[in-house]
C-alpha cells in the first residue's frame, strides 16, 4: 500500500507539501497541489484518517446540529457551513433536531461519543442536562442563531432587534394600525427576541398594543395557521399579519385562506421575518426580511475553527434587510362597492362578518 512519502516522491514536492495538500489545507500553490493528487491518484493512495487522528489528537472532523433541515433558512445555513468547512479542511457531521428537545439530546448524545473536534449548534430550547454536559466538556462549541440562558458559547446569527424594527417602519409607512403578530415559542431565543422586538417597538409606530393581536406557534407553518385562527377567533381584524419566520408565514397564508378564500389577501398584508422563495410569486407578493444564512453559516465554521486551535473569538449579530415587494402589488383602480368602499376592504367585512369562505 502507498504511503504519503511515495507520494510526495512520485510529485516530487517535500514530504510536508504533500501533508498539507492531503490534509486539505489552503497553505499549498496550485501547481503543488496539482502534482500531489495526481501523484496520489496514480498510486491508489488512501490515508489512515485513524492514525493520522490519533497522532495529531485532531479528527479534522466537526459536527452540525441544526434545529429544523426542512426550514430553507438552515438548509442555506448548513450547506455554507459544509462548504467554507471543507474549503478549511474540515468534514461535517450534520444533524437534524426536527424542533424538538429530546432529538437534540440524543444528537448531543452520540455526538459525545465520537471524536469531532467542535461542535456547530442551533439549540432548541433551555438549559438540560446534556448540554450542561457538553458544556463541561470543554468541547470548543459555536452556537448557530440561536442562544441559551446559562450556555457559555459565542453565537454567529440575525440580528432579530434590527430586522423586526425594519417591518414596523415598514407597517407604519403602510399605515397600518391593528397588527397581528404570529411568533415562534418564547423558550427558542428567536421567538423570543422578535417578540419583545415587536412588544417593544409596536406603539412608537403607531401599532395597536392590543395583546388580543399576539399569539405564537412553534416555528412551523401548522402551528402558525392554529394561532392565526386563535387570533382571529378573539374577533380582532388585522389589517396586517406579521409572521415571526418562513414557515410561520406560510402558516399564516394558509389560516387566512381558510378564513377568507383566495381573494383573503384584498384586505390583509402579510410580511415575514425570513424570505422564502417562493414569497416573490406569491399574489400579491410578500414583503420580508431577509437573513443573510449564508454568511452565519461561513462565519459560525470559521469561529469554531479559531476556537479548535485556541484562540478567543467574539459573538456577531448579522445585518438583515427587508426586501419591499409592496410596489409589485397588481391592483386595479378601487370601484365603488354597493356599500360605497372599495374592493380591498371586502376581507376584513368579510371577517367582520365571521364568513369562513372555501378556499379556491
Amino acid at each position: 500500500m502507498a504511503t504519503i512519502k511515495d507520494v510526495a516522491a512520485r510529485a516530487g514536492v517535500a514530504l510536508g507539501t504533500a501533508s498539507r495538500v492531503l490534509s486539505g489545507s489552503s497553505q499549498t500553490s496550485v501547481d503543488s497541489r496539482a502534482r500531489v493528487l495526481s501523484a496520489a491518484a496514480e498510486l491508489n493512495y488512501i490515508a489512515n484518517g485513524p492514525a493520522r487522528s490519533l497522532r495529531r489528537s485532531r479528527t479534522d472532523v466537526m459536527g452540525l446540529l441544526v434545529s429544523d433541515i426542512r426550514n430553507p433558512f438552515f438548509s442555506e445555513l448548513a450547506h455554507a457551513a459544509e462548504q467554507e468547512a471543507g474549503r478549511l479542511g474540515y468534514t461535517v457531521l450534520l444533524a437534524n433536531a426536527n424542533e424538538d428537545q429530546d432529538q437534540v439530546d440524543a444528537y448531543l448524545r452520540i455526538f459525545a461519543s465520537q471524536r469531532i473536534d467542535g461542535l456547530l449548534l442551533s439549540p432548541q430550547g433551555g438549559l438540560s442536562p446534556q448540554l450542561e454536559a457538553l458544556q463541561a466538556s470543554k468541547l470548543p462549541l459555536v452556537l448557530m442563531n440561536r442562544t441559551v440562558a446559562g450556555l457559555d458559547a459565542p453565537m454567529f446569527g440575525t440580528d432579530n432587534a434590527e430586522g423586526v424594527g425594519s417591518v414596523l417602519d415598514w407597517l407604519q409607512a403602510h399605515g397600518h394600525r391593528d397588527v397581528a403578530f404570529v411568533g415562534g415559542p418564547s423558550t427558542i431565543s428567536t421567538g423570543a427576541e422578535r417578540l419583545a422586538a415587536f412588544r417593544q417597538g409596536r406603539e412608537a409606530h403607531g401599532i395597536n398594543p392590543d395583546e388580543a393581536f399576539v399569539d405564537t406557534g412553534d416555528f412551523l407553518p401548522s402551528g402558525a395557521a392554529e394561532a392565526m385562527h386563535r387570533i382571529l377567533d378573539r374577533g380582532v381584524r388585522p389589517t396586517a399579519v406579521f409572521g415571526a419566520n418562513g414557515p410561520t408565514t406560510l402558516g399564516v397564508v394558509r389560516a387566512l385562506r381558510e378564513r377568507l378564500g383566495a381573494d383573503w389577501s384584498a384586505g390583509i398584508d402579510v410580511v415575514s421575518f425570513d424570505d422564502l422563495d417562493w414569497f416573490e410569486f406569491a399574489s400579491p407578493p410578500i414583503s420580508a426580511v431577509r437573513n443573510d444564512a449564508a454568511t452565519i453559516g461561513r462565519l459560525g465554521v470559521a469561529g469554531l475553527v479559531e476556537l479548535i486551535e485556541g484562540r478567543q473569538i467574539e459573538s456577531v449579530r448579522v445585518p438583515t434587510h427587508l426586501v419591499d415587494r409592496s410596489g409589485e402589488r397588481v391592483r386595479s383602480e378601487p370601484q365603488q362597492t354597493s356599500r360605497g368602499r372599495p374592493p380591498q376592504s371586502d376581507a376584513v367585512d368579510r371577517l367582520n362578518r365571521g364568513s369562513c369562505g372555501e378556499p379556491e
